[in-house]
């Protein structure tokens, strides 16, 4: 990163997410017919809009990533163990142990809070391993992994996490059902579409154009696009929720103060583990923020479908990235001050 010079978006991109975020709060309370029209265009559990937003933002950066590389990014067994680790032993784990600690008392905000900690980041992450320097390959290889993790043992962690563990600590437990199916479908979705778009426009382009022509002129001006694409889905979930958070500020400080402590621990976590294995920095950004990072927009469309739009879970789901875009953002610039 040293040595090139950042556009004007990016110099000041703590700024357009805090005003992004501003301006959400300000139509979802003022303005309300614009959180009615944005949570209307809904085709099952998936908001459209939001939706359009996230697939354009992920774009980009695997656009950037050369899957020719992909099976050279498989043989650091080390590095990729350590990623299989955070993200499905000690990621839910933590996330378990932190909503017992502090919200025991509120159930609904409890399971709400350990499906997010079950659902491992495949979008996002992508981002702010981008913005971070990270090795784009490896982050790529990563979120695939985690992809067939999730369709694979998402129902059985939601069971098991949500159903039987409080159970046996005492707490109040509840009987959940995810199908694979959901899980499937947001995969699809969220990583399927603009996995596929990276990989058939680096294949097509290159082909056609070259590879020069590919990395000095067309990434170049689709760069943009993820970071204006974050901001439009945060001023979309800002809006839509902007009610809710205005009037349960307490709530809304006791969910966020667990979710600060897990981004930041696992974020942390992940960089020592990764020194201690000699990672080089580039290759330690993408196993950090794969770690650091969840799937928010599964952990959503699951707390909808199992416990209701209005439910305390789907509270939780929907605090979950307001939390996460700043925490994450605060930590892509501890990494770059790390390089």
């Amino acid at each position: 990163m040293t040595g090139k010079r950042l556009s004007f978006l990016d110099r000041h991109l703590t700024w357009w997410i805090l005003a992004a975020m501003a301006v959400g709060l300000a139509l979802g309370k003022w303005v309300p017919s614009v959180p009615d029209l944005l949570g209307n265009m809904q085709m099952g559990s998936t908001n459209i809009p939001l939706a359009v937003g996230l697939i354009l933002m992920m774009y980009p950066p695997l656009a950037k990533a050369n899957y020719r590389l992909l099976p050279e990014v498989f043989r650091n067994t080390k590095l990729v163990t350590l990623s299989i680790v955070l993200n499905w032993v000690v990621g839910p784990v933590l996330m378990f142990g932190l909503a017992v600690l502090f919200l025991r008392d509120e159930p609904g905000y409890l399971s709400g809070l350990i499906l997010i900690g079950l659902a491992r980041c495949i979008a996002m992450v992508l981002v702010w391993n981008d913005l971070a320097g990270g090795n784009r390959e490896l982050g790529a290889g990563l979120v695939a992994l985690n992809s067939v993790f999730q369709v694979v043992a998402y129902s059985f962690y939601a069971w098991l996490f949500i159903s039987e563990l409080p159970e046996w600590l005492g707490l109040p437990s509840t009987a959940v059902d995810v199908p694979v199916s959901m899980v499937a479908q947001s995969v699809a979705i969220y990583l399927g579409i603009p996995f596929l778009a990276g990989f058939v426009s680096r294949e097509w382009f290159v082909q056609r154009k070259g590879l020069a022509w590919y990395e000095q002129s067309f990434l170049p001006q689709i760069s943009p696009l993820s970071l204006i694409a974050l901001l439009f889905t945060i001023v979309a979930m800002f809006s839509l929720k902007g009610d809710q958070i205005t009037a349960l500020p307490l709530d809304v400080l006791r969910i966020a103060l667990p979710l600060v402590v897990y981004f930041v621990g696992m974020f942390l976590l992940s960089m020592v583990l990764g020194r201690r294995l000699s990672a080089s920095h580039s290759d330690n950004m993408a196993v950090a923020f794969t770690a650091a990072g969840n799937n928010f927009e599964l952990a959503i469309a699951v707390a909808v479908a199992v416990f209701g739009l209005q439910s305390d879970q789907a509270f939780v789901g929907v605090i979950g990235p307001l939390i996460e875009v700043p925490a994450l953002l605060l930590l892509v610039r501890v990494a770059k001050r790390m390089a």
